[in-house]
């Protein structure tokens, strides 16, 4: 561990793997650090007292056991988007302020979505296995175009709003509904209620950070509820969805196809009975594409969360 300079103003523990330019990036701002990214939890609550300042992507879950001994803590930051690992009420009563970096993998994000959606859209994933196989459909993989396609957005933060953009490059008209934000209608977007995306909606995508609210928000009910058969995107978080009931709209057609880049249980290792049999209906499914959470998960984005964080922490001064 670092010895302290006096000239510097303490120092961080980076507790997961980043990538390295944050060590000259807080470096420059005058923290000094530690970068332990294998270090356990038992680890991080017995040592939490000598650092300033705390760096992780999904460590752990940040509360109060682990901050038992964290007596000269003054932030946290969260290297990606969404803070459900974290007690923030805890944090907060503790003084010590929370940073995300919500706009460092936002292109990222909207980039991944829209590749997805293609890919569905147009059954890129089954001809390319099938033209591997030596069969040559042409009929039977005729796509669609997303020009002229209405899309529902439901949360408009960093990651719906940049992709939002993309969808009205491609000639989409795009309703997007937040239940925190209004006002927002542009040339990109038109602010929406739920009710109208139900009714007009034929692609829907999910940006929604998970709540107590989001939770299991998209089940049978909601499904049933939109007009039109739809294409689903979800690359937020996976416990907003129901599983078992989104492979019953698939089975009915009211959901056309699926891309899942999150899912409820990521361990799959560890999935329920009831989780098991959910992801074999879906992945026997030709109309469900799934990656493994990393829509924000790119070269640029690895490094622009580091700035991200290192401008917010800078601001603390």
């Amino acid at each position: 561990m670092n010895t302290i300079n006096p000239m510097k103003k303490g120092l961080v523990l980076i507790a997961d793997e980043m990538h390295l330019s944050l060590i000259p990036m807080l470096d420059e701002i005058g923290y000094l650090t530690d970068y332990q990214p294998s270090i356990s939890r038992n680890e991080m609550i017995d040592k939490l007292g000598n650092y300033v300042g705390l760096i992780l992507r999904s460590k752990t879950f940040v509360d109060k056991e682990l901050l038992t001994k964290a007596i000269n803590l003054k932030f946290i930051g969260r290297a990606g988007a969404g803070l459900d690992l974290i007690d923030i009420d805890y944090v907060n009563s503790k003084g010590i302020t929370l940073f995300a970096a919500n706009e460092g993998n936002r292109v990222a994000v909207a980039e991944h979505v829209i590749g997805m959606l293609l890919c569905l859209m147009n059954n890129i994933l089954i001809a390319d296995k099938e033209v591997r196989k030596g069969v040559w459909l042409r009929e039977k993989n005729r796509g669609y175009e997303l020009m002229g396609k209405t899309v529902g957005i439901i949360g408009y933060g960093n990651n719906g709003a940049e992709t939002a953009k993309r969808l009205k490059a491609f000639g989409c008209k795009v309703l997007a509904y937040d239940k925190y934000l209004s006002d927002f209608s542009d040339e990109v977007v038109e602010e929406s209620s739920l009710e109208r995306i139900f009714d007009e909606a034929e692609i829907l995508s999910l940006h929604t950070p998970l709540t107590s609210i989001t939770n299991k928000m998209v089940d049978k009910v909601f499904f049933s509820s939109f007009k039109n058969d739809i294409f689903f995107i979800n690359a937020s978080r996976g416990e907003i969805v129901v599983l078992a009931d989104l492979c019953d709209a698939i089975e009915t057609g009211k959901v056309r196809g699926a891309c899942l880049d999150v899912l409820e249980n990521e361990k799959l290792q560890k999935l329920s009975d009831s989780q098991v049999n959910s992801l074999k209906k879906l992945s026997s499914s030709d109309r469900v594409i799934f990656t493994p959470h990393i829509a924000g998960w790119t070269y640029e984005s690895y490094i622009k969360i580091n700035e991200v964080l290192v401008e917010k922490i800078a601001g603390l001064s």
